[in-house]
């Protein structure tokens, strides 16, 4: 059985001129803001789109204002943004996207494979919101060592957690979210409880030992039927209301109207590059010696000084 939320993107990857199949939403996700009248400030300067940090730059519709900055990594490519918001006075783009990325980051729980993490206290698996246990089963053996760790399952609507007995501190996390399948397998042990994690949270293949095999049976049973559920309707832990609510999706959006002219151009343009943090930068500057550091950096660009630097990080 291959998991359904393999093909999850969303929160992992940076891409540019998607389908409009791909911006609706996908089951789980959750419109908490909409925005009009939003310039895409760095890639296309004075238009005007629907959609960390604050900072002072120059707009083509705004001109001095105070804009929204984004820088983020993918696949060892850092790219920036910079949106700024053409309605004067309104907070809500600065607001908005803080207060829903650190509930993002405050979450990760529901979304990440952990190991060895805070999971258990007296003996008990400490919930997480919207978390509920589903069931218990004690005397489940770990074989990720060659002897075997005697320890418990909590089985759970978010996840399914084990943790040593003699140690809580042994112990792991895994959401169903990045469960690929779950299947019975023989082992050296015997039947064996064999689960497979998607390979973005690492591709780990864990061993569970129940006995006897009408229990394990039943374990794989009810962890599958749980995980098909949670498939169908994920829950990815981001709590996050607005005072005020934005109004559905599907009436916020317009029909795209094109423009009645023709650009002819003899040179083809890539979406990503108006968006690299580093520009067309191929590969490291030379290293000078900081006197103001102490240390070797890389040369700064014409234009650009440390005291720079720092305040747009600050």
């Amino acid at each position: 059985m291959s998991s359904a939320l393999d093909a999850l993107w969303e929160d992992r990857d940076v891409r540019f001129d998607i389908s409009p199949q791909q911006m609706k939403m996908r089951s789980g996700e959750v419109l908490i803001d909409c925005l009009d009248y939003v310039e895409d400030t760095k890639g296309n300067n004075g238009d005007r789109a629907s959609v960390v940090y604050c900072r002072t730059l120059t707009s083509k519709l705004r001109g001095q204002t105070e804009a929204l900055y984004i820088l983020t990594k993918c696949n060892n490519t850092r790219f920036e943004f910079i949106f700024t918001n053409v309605v004067p006075g309104s907070p809500r783009l600065f607001t908005s996207v803080i207060a829903v990325h650190r509930a993002y980051e405050t979450s990760k729980m529901y979304r990440d494979l952990k190991l060895r993490s805070a999971l258990i206290q007296n003996k008990q698996l400490r919930l997480l919101p919207q978390e509920q246990i589903y069931n218990k089963i004690n005397g489940v053996w770990n074989l990720s060592s060659d002897q075997g760790n005697l320890g418990t399952f909590f089985i759970t609507n978010v996840r399914i957690v084990w943790h040593a007995n003699m140690n809580d501190s042994f112990n792991v996390s895994i959401p169903y979210l990045q469960i690929r399948s779950i299947k019975i397998r023989d082992s050296k042990f015997g039947l064996a409880m064999v689960i497979e994690s998607s390979q973005q949270s690492g591709g780990y293949v864990l061993g569970f030992k129940i006995d006897p095999v009408e229990k394990l049976q039943e374990a794989v049973k009810e962890i599958n039927s749980l995980h098909r559920v949670y498939s169908a309707n994920p829950i990815f832990g981001v709590d996050y209301e607005m005072e005020e609510k934005p109004q559905p999706l599907e009436d916020l959006t317009v029909e795209q109207v094109q423009d009645d002219v023709e650009i002819e151009s003899d040179e083809q343009t890539d979406a990503f590059v108006a968006y690299f943090a580093d520009g067309n930068k191929q590969h490291d500057g030379e290293p000078v010696f900081s006197e103001e550091l102490g240390l070797a950096i890389e040369k700064l660009k014409d234009g650009f000084t440390l005291q720079g630097l720092w305040e747009v990080i600050s």
